[in-house]
């Protein structure tokens, strides 16, 4: 039998608009081609081998097509899911986001959508009605499950009162068990074909003297099917600017952490990823990342976990409240690299 979607509103989906359990009508699978690779690793950036380097691709991973970047299929996914998100308000956390299977280019993403739990904000006097809508994510690549999260948002309301939700929306995780995400490495690769990483001690803090501007930021919101109005429309949003894609800023400190360790074999999850304060275009990023935590496997490839976090650097007008340095991202990656 076949589910039932709900069809969101041309002008919407609001908060009120929605109810736990629904599955949203989803937006048309994505073919990941070269052009769309080229375009997205024009935007950011990276340094990862199997992403540009076709044949070490192959040797690695024995597909003939190369690795698609994890950042763009994360953000292929994270677009897609923005049927429910056309009017939010902010992107509040990301958390157990799960790559199970590398992607390639020349496979094709399809994303749904669930409602899985919804809580009313607390009302206060100087602003709108507002509340916190739970999203279950999962992608598929051609007919795989490949990805699967809960991503939380911050949406309006329709009308004037609250409907009364108030059902527990979680946060993200702090600990972290690393060897949970062992079984992400993926069994079928020649990992002996892998370059060998640099030495990162555990706790071992480091900054990338690379710092990077934020640019092509609504390029990278069409290219990845991002429907938040926030991210297109200066007027949408309370900052008199467009905010900047969240993902963009993931992005382009996913590619800092590459350039720390250019043999980086690819990112394989999410353990949490927290937007601290808006982005915007122009602003001057820099990135720290520490290793917090890594199990080595049998055959000698390390999963690693970072904690990244990106401050924003800008030029602040006359008469803006906003801080003319702020942190921006706490992002928790896990990677895998060949240590021997």
């Amino acid at each position: 039998m076949t589910e039932k979607m709900f069809m969101v509103p041309d002008d919407g989906p609001f908060y009120d608009d929605l109810e736990p359990g629904m599955t949203l009508d989803p937006q048309p699978p994505v073919t990941i081609d070269v052009g769309l690779a080229a375009w997205y690793q024009s935007i950011v950036g990276e340094v990862f081998p199997l992403c540009l380097d076709h044949r070490l691709s192959a040797d690695v991973t024995g597909q003939p097509s190369p690795l698609a970047s994890p950042g763009l299929v994360v953000n292929l996914a994270v677009g897609q899911s923005t049927v429910a998100t056309r009017r939010a308000i902010a992107n509040l956390f990301y958390r157990n986001m799960r790559i199970a299977r590398p992607v390639h280019v020349g496979e094709t993403l399809h994303t749904t959508v669930r409602i899985e739990a919804m809580a009313d904000a607390k009302p206060r006097d100087d602003r709108p009605n507002r509340g916190k809508v739970l999203l279950g994510i999962q992608t598929t690549a051609d007919d795989d499950v490949v990805l699967d999260c809960q991503r939380c948002a911050l949406l309006p309301i329709r009308g004037s009162d609250l409907p009364g939700h108030a059902q527990d929306t979680g946060r993200a995780p702090d600990d972290i068990d690393i060897a949970d995400y062992a079984d992400l490495v993926p069994e079928r690769w020649n990992t002996e074909a892998l370059p060998l990483a640099r030495s990162w001690p555990s706790g071992d803090a480091r900054s990338d003297i690379t710092r990077d501007v934020v640019d092509q930021a609504t390029g990278l919101a069409r290219l990845t099917h991002n429907r938040a109005i926030v991210h297109r429309d200066a007027s949408a949003s309370a900052y008199g600017q467009r905010l900047v894609y969240g993902g963009h800023v993931q992005a382009l400190a996913q590619a800092s952490l590459s350039r720390l360790d250019p043999a980086m074999g690819t990112i394989v999850a999410w353990h949490t990823c927290n937007h601290l304060a808006p982005a915007f275009e122009g602003d001057l990023l820099s990135f720290s990342h520490r290793l917090i935590a890594e199990h080595v496997t049998d055959n000698g490839v390390a999963v690693r976990a970072f904690e990244t976090i990106g401050v924003a650097n800008r030029t602040v007008a006359d008469g803006s409240n906003l801080p003319a340095e702020a942190e921006v991202l706490r992002w928790v990656p896990v990677a895998i690299a060949r240590t021997a």
